[in-house]
């Protein structure tokens, strides 16, 4: 279908839903939600990385009141999809669907216990396998970025195809809506079957490019400063951590992918507004520092680089060198953070990147980010709602909706989330059938 038609489509389709009204459900997460004027007072990452253009504009989100998860409380929200499961009851899984549920290590146990744990486990490990599907990985990719894709996209999925949901699948339309040409490859196992293939079938019946692949480690990481470790890895002798293992390797992952491809890298939980192809070698600042406006955290879950790029290989050496399984972000956000701060003005890697400012992919902070699925309750409010669209048309590039934070939040009508997913969508009933 050309996109010319499908945005008629969509913009039909849009008008038809907006109306009726919304089938709105307000939850109350009593001690986790409280309303605040200052975006300091939980976290030092500010829900206005960067200034409006317009001094109005200011104003209105400063007088914005938030909705703020609090850090000690985020383990404790009930973490589901708008939609949880695309199956009809009944609708049995792929036989491995559930195998590549992220295997837990033993806390409160030593790192040989730990180690003990990996060896006796290790044939569980999917995600470690070179079967016949993985080592077709490096040909099946190549062949597919070699039908002419305008640009190139990556993303990991690491859990059972069954919770691939409907915000997942919005983040995959609205790659197409800004990139209509563009090929994305899906690095996953579990997507890489016949209930992956239905799940995106909905995309991949308008015509758009989408290859879900099962990868091959090994051969992914051979010649990169990761060889080894993987190596040691998989004959059992390295520390997992107490993070699930498949976490981890997914830092892992999108480095080599884009280091033996290059292109662009996107978590799941973006929603992309815009073209981003004109983007080379960049990656995304999460918070800067409101006086200096210089960067204090990076972020990996966007990242724009050519093949064989220089810090990509810096950074697999980095995840090599320091690995740590057990600290949360240690192996993906700190780690960008840490490599960048050092090599930033060396020879070699100075003007060979950028850092982009946290409002292109980052716009507002995990613990805000419930502001985006509130509905507006007073005039003040509808203004801010315009004022936030207008700033993320003319600055975002795409907006990462946090989804451990934000996967329970109920989208209410007239929010910047519900105008987002109406302006990006393009199988519009699968999102609002909820």
């Amino acid at each position: 279908m050309k996109l010319s038609k499908l945005s008629r489509k969509v913009l039909d389709h849009r008008a038809a839903r907006h109306a009726k009204p919304f089938a709105l459900t307000v939850i109350t997460l009593a001690g986790v939600f409280f309303i605040v004027s200052s975006d300091t007072a939980i976290s030092d990452v500010s829900l206005r990385s960067l200034p409006f253009n317009n001094s109005a504009s200011d104003q209105q989100e400063a007088r914005r009141p938030e909705f703020v998860i609090l850090p000690s409380a985020v383990h404790s929200l009930q973490l589901q999809s708008i939609t949880e499961e695309f199956g009809e009851a009944g609708e049995e899984d792929d036989p491995d669907d559930h195998s590549s549920y992220p295997l837990v290590p033993p806390v409160n146990v030593t790192e040989e216990e730990r180690i003990r744990w990996l060896r006796e486990n290790l044939v569980n490990f999917d995600i470690l396998k070179s079967d016949n599907t993985a080592r077709k990985f490096h040909s099946r990719v190549t062949r597919f970025l070699g039908q002419g894709c305008s640009s190139q996209f990556f993303m990991t999925w690491i859990s059972p195809a069954s919770s691939f949901g409907s915000r997942e699948l919005l983040g995959v339309e609205s790659l197409f809506r800004a990139h209509p040409k563009g090929c994305l490859v899906i690095v996953s196992r579990t997507m890489d079957s016949r209930r992956g293939r239905k799940i995106l079938k909905p995309v991949t019946d308008l015509g758009f490019k989408v290859l879900a692949a099962t990868p091959d480690l090994a051969q992914l990481l051979r010649r990169t400063p990761a060889e080894a470790w993987f190596d040691e890895l998989r004959k059992g002798n390295k520390d997992p951590g107490e993070i699930p293992l498949a976490q981890n390797l997914s830092n892992l992952i999108r480095l080599a992918v884009l280091y033996r491809y290059g292109g662009v890298y996107l978590d799941t939980d973006f929603i992309i507004l815009k073209d981003i192809s004109p983007l080379r070698n960049c990656i995304g600042a999460q918070s800067i520092a409101p006086v200096s406006g210089n960067w204090t955290r990076l972020n990996n879950a966007a990242m724009v680089f050519d093949r064989h790029h220089p810090l990509l290989r810096k950074f697999m050496q980095e995840f090599a060198l320091t690995f740590d399984g057990s600290k949360w972000g240690h192996n993906g956000p700190y780690l960008v953070s840490r490599v960048v701060e050092r090599v930033e003005s060396r020879v070699g890697y100075r003007g060979r990147f950028s850092v982009m400012p946290p409002m292109a992919f980052y716009p507002v902070g995990w613990t805000h980010i419930g502001s985006l699925f509130g509905s507006p309750r007073s005039k003040g409010d509808a203004r801010w709602v315009e004022a936030k669209i207008a700033q993320l048309s003319e600055d975002t590039y795409g907006v990462h909706l946090w989804n451990k934070q934000s996967r329970g939040l109920r989208i209410e009508e007239g929010s910047v989330m519900a105008r987002l997913m109406a302006d990006n969508c393009v199988n519009c009933e699968r999102i609002y059938s909820s």
